[in-house]
């Protein structure tokens, strides 16, 4: 059965990261420093000679290109639609409904923001996708955003989004999945550091 490496890294950080403002589908670009940081580290050597791939928002396709990378955008990857709530903190989108934002966040892989997607959603993206890189048979990297990642983990692990995740990832670093045929993801490796340049 064929098996496939796919590795996910989140994009460098944003003005809107820092301000802890959900960013969604805002095509927001890195910050300068986010920019700086992420310009001082490179690919490892395990994942060289992948194929790479970019979500098509700027700040993801900035970070493939600071990192050194040829990467061709994926719509697949594009971070979840936050709707209503894109451009607020969590708090602020909390305050306007407590009742409703606690019963929806318990809903975990189908909470959904007011006119946004849920995490069930991204991991159908991420199925389709999955099931085009296994028919390709080629090992891929890719460059993409906090909440697609998490729903690749919960795909991975069994996770219903509720709870705390059975990992902590290190959001600078890249996290390696195995995809197969039949559809199954397995968290090979998490926590892949980025290194500075020779």
């Amino acid at each position: 059965m064929t098996t496939v490496r796919l590795a996910l890294l989140r994009h460098g950080p944003t003005e809107w990261n820092a301000a802890r403002r959900l960013q969604g589908r805002a095509d927001i670009p890195l910050s300068p420093a986010g920019a700086e940081a992420v310009g001082r580290r490179v690919v490892p050597p395990e994942l060289t000679g992948l194929r790479w791939l970019t979500s098509p928002l700027a700040r993801a396709r900035q970070t493939a290109r600071l990192l050194g990378v040829v990467a061709e955008p994926e719509p697949a990857l594009i971070e979840m639609d936050y709707g209503a709530w894109e451009g607020l903190t969590l708090a602020a989108a909390r305050a306007a409904d407590p009742a409703a934002a606690l019963a929806n966040e318990a809903r975990g892989l189908d909470f959904r923001p007011p006119g946004g997607e849920s995490p069930r959603d991204v991991q159908a993206r991420l199925a389709a996708l999955s099931g085009r890189l296994v028919t390709e048979g080629r090992d891929t990297g890719a460059v993409t955003h906090k909440g697609v990642i998490r729903a690749a983990l919960a795909l991975a692990t069994g996770w219903d989004m509720t709870g705390r995740p059975p990992v902590r990832l290190d959001w600078s670093a890249a996290h390696l999945f195995l995809l197969d045929a039949a559809g199954r993801w397995t968290l090979a490796r998490h926590d892949i550091p980025l290194e500075p340049p020779a």
